[in-house]
């Protein structure tokens, strides 16, 4: 692998234009292809095996009109009552709209001076353009002119703010920290252009893929965050290698080479840890999550082939170019480690004890909030104030109860209930605990179902309405009954995840440390960097835990007041930032076992290999800290948490992990960092990936460690 890629990153490097060229094509045929035959993006939160979602299924069989997209249209006067006759006749334009199946009648508030009415549509939110939506239920209104007008439902909460400024932060934030590390316009742009070619190949080829299945709707942000990160970060470490390469007198192609043969395979190795740890998102079963896995692999996937084929050409197109003006003459001295960073290394590798103990109580300090950790998906009354969907809420919230923001639907499946339950059923819902009302129940049109309504007194948001959930099935429920609604449906989706992220934890770890030690032929180095990675990813929770669940920075992202972790979070993080710490680990223990192969000497190739790649990696790691918290002031709720996790997470893992913990433990265990028995060593392939494969490379012989 070591060779070919040698000959790839050498040929690209001969003959720049081909490769430029061919990859300007690929760009413009995927984006072509994706704007005549890419599809839309649809959620699909599809709960097999759930209660609501048997309930769910009931509705859409036997009640159509209950089972589509809904929208609720809050009317409200700041003094007197609202007027029926308006109420009225806005009710019969709403009814023209597109797919509008019914409308309720406007329902009073006690006082008067609120009517709710509820727009049900014959399709799912998926099938509608939420946009065009809430622009046609504003125009349908018109006649309330006067009242204040609000909109909330399915439909509302599915407008997404515009997209850009995000990628946009992030990308202004990585031009200026590359160009402070190269001190070269040349060097700083590479890496971003080339990230973006991948970024834009991969992000196409999810339009494409939404042809032919569903692919939800924030699957597209995701991807874009991660694949900028990680493509930049890629395309940075080839970078710096080549840089080396030049520093050591070779000529433009032979460093393209090189660099591809050492640092493009750690890409491609790092590369496919990411994919792995994605790959463990298809164990939650939820369709949802799965595409949110595949759509960011694809991405990820891209800009690894952009950074193994595209740079190389663009480096020999560069020349010299990539380094200072004042380096680029023939025989100047480049210096490629941080002498800083040695000096660290070697301090910290001659007082391990202290320094593995003070860093493991900050991490575990910074985990420990998650203990209390309360995971619920995001609703309207975590919206900024001046959203409608938010104003809709608190009107409703105000007139009608809390509980009426998210009421509980009881399906009766007639055909195994006679209809004599239904008058008991409703008299133990009204005397259940935790119900505010209980609306009469409503028959399908063929009298083989009936749906109740039932209103808590608590709000969507509130810890105590899992625990009503439990109570109207366990004490309630007749058979043949379930209960759903978007309440519901979260206390199942909530379980599931939880339920899930263990056996997801496990194949994810135990997929990345096996390749761990395929790569670099050891037991404790691959155990050692599974550890150290799920202690930056509990830092992490932790940190969301005390940022949006205590509302410690709740005010600063834009969030009107504290907010559960959404449960999405849970798994998509893990997945992620898996992936993206064993990024580091790759590259860092790669040049660190180059130093071991090299010299045999364990503490020094440790100090010489953060020495090496110490600058690189923190260039890395702040480039990506900026991408994620340019996401953090995205307007979605979980992509904002993504941000704010990941760049906290990155930040510790790139000092508190790669600077204090991976080089002291990896000095306590000495020369046993690359052990590994016999008999798993005859089995195990042998995998270069320092370059020995080069024609030009000096072989070299492996020390023979000792037993642990």
């Amino acid at each position: 692998m070591s060779r070919l890629l040698y000959r790839l990153g050498r040929a690209a490097a001969l003959r720049p234009w081909r490769f430029i060229v061919v990859w300007l094509a690929i760009v413009a045929a995927v984006a072509g292809f994706a704007g005549v035959a890419g599809g839309s993006l649809h959620d699909n939160y599809t709960l097999a095996g759930t209660g609501s979602q048997q309930a769910t299924d009931l509705l859409r069989d036997r009640f159509p009109a209950l089972s589509g997209a809904d929208a609720r249209v809050v009317v409200h006067a700041k003094s007197g009552t609202v007027d029926r006759a308006k109420l009225a006749a806005a009710a019969g334009e709403l009814r023209k709209l597109p797919h509008v199946s019914e409308v309720s009648p406007a329902q009073p508030s006690p006082d008067g001076a609120t009517a709710l009415m509820t727009v049900r549509y014959s399709v799912p939110v998926t099938d509608l353009a939420p946009g065009e939506t809430l622009d046609r239920l504003r125009s349908a209104t018109k006649g309330l002119a006067g009242y204040q007008v609000e909109f909330g439902g399915q439909v509302p909460e599915n407008v997404t703010a515009p997209g850009g400024v995000a990628e946009a932060i992030g990308i202004v934030a990585a031009l200026v920290i590359l160009f402070l590390a190269f001190g070269s316009v040349v060097a700083a742009g590479l890496p971003l252009a080339v990230a973006l070619a991948g970024l834009g190949v991969g992000v196409s080829g999810i339009t494409l893929v939404a042809a032919v299945t569903d692919v939800a709707t924030t699957a597209p942000t995701l991807a874009t965050m991660v694949g900028l990160g990680v493509g930049i970060d890629y395309a940075l470490f080839i970078l710096t290698r080549h840089r080396e390469g030049l520093a050591a007198g070779l000529d433009v192609p032979e460093a393209a080479g090189r660099a591809i043969a050492t640092a493009g395979l750690s890409v491609l190795f790092a590369g496919f840890t990411v994919l792995l740890a994605l790959c463990g998102l298809v164990l939650s079963r939820i369709p949802v999550f799965m595409t949110m896995g595949f759509t960011t692999g694809l991405v990820v996937a891209a800009t690894v082939l952009s950074a193994l084929t595209l740079l190389p050409a663009v480096l020999g197109l560069a020349g010299r170019r990539v380094l200072r003006r004042r380096d680029r003459a023939a025989g100047a001295v480049i210096t490629v480690e941080s002498p800083k960073v040695r000096r660290w290394a070697g301090h910290v590798g001659r007082h391990p004890w202290p320094w593995l103990l003070a860093a493991s109580v900050l991490m575990l300090a910074l985990a420990a909030p998650a203990l209390g950790m309360r995971t619920w998906p995001s609703d309207a009354s975590s919206e900024p104030t001046s959203n409608t969907v938010r104003q809709a809420y608190d009107l409703v919230a105000d007139a009608y109860g809390p509980g009426a923001n998210g009421p509980l639907v009881v399906a009766v499946d007639l055909e195994k209930a006679d209809q004599s339950v239904l008058p008991g059923l409703g008299e133990r819902l009204a005397r259940t605990d935790g119900v505010a009302a209980v609306a009469p129940p409503m028959l399908s049109p063929h009298r083989d179902a009936a749906v109740i309504m039932v209103t808590p007194e608590y709000g969507p948001q509130d810890e105590r309405v899992t625990g009503l959930v439990d109570r109207i099935r366990a004490d309630a429920l007749p058979p043949g009954a379930e209960i759903t609604g978007l309440t519901a449906t979260y206390v199942d989706l909530s379980r599931m995840l939880s339920d899930r992220l263990w056996p997801v934890i496990g194949v994810v770890v135990a997929t990345s440390f096996v390749m761990l030690m395929i790569v670099f032929r050891s037991l404790l180095a691959p155990l050692k960097a599974a550890a150290m990675n799920l202690l930056s990813i509990a830092a992490a929770y932790g940190v969301l835990t005390a940022v949006f669940q205590w509302g410690w920075g709740a005010g600063l992202l834009g969030l009107p007041h504290s907010v559960p972790v959404s449960s999405f979070i849970l798994l998509l993080l893990f997945a992620v930032l898996f992936g993206v710490s064993m990024d580091y680990e790759v590259f860092l223990l790669s040049r660190v076992r180059e130093e071991w192969l090299r010299t045999g000497d364990a503490r020094g190739s440790v100090t010489s290999g953060l020495a090496a790649t110490g600058r690189v990696i923190s260039s890395a790691a702040l480039i990506m800290v900026a991408v994620f918290l340019g996401f953090a002031a995205d307007p979605g709720l979980v992509i904002k948490q993504m941000g704010v996790g990941l760049a906290v997470a990155v930040a510790l893992d790139a000092t508190v992990v790669r600077l204090v913990l991976v080089p002291a433990a990896m000095a306590l265990l000495g020369r046993a960092n690359w052990w590994l028995p016999k008999p798993v060593a005859r089995v195990l392939p042998e995998i270069d990936l320092h370059g020995g494969a080069a024609p030009e490379a000096p072989a070299v012989r492996e020390p023979e460690p000792s037993r642990a």
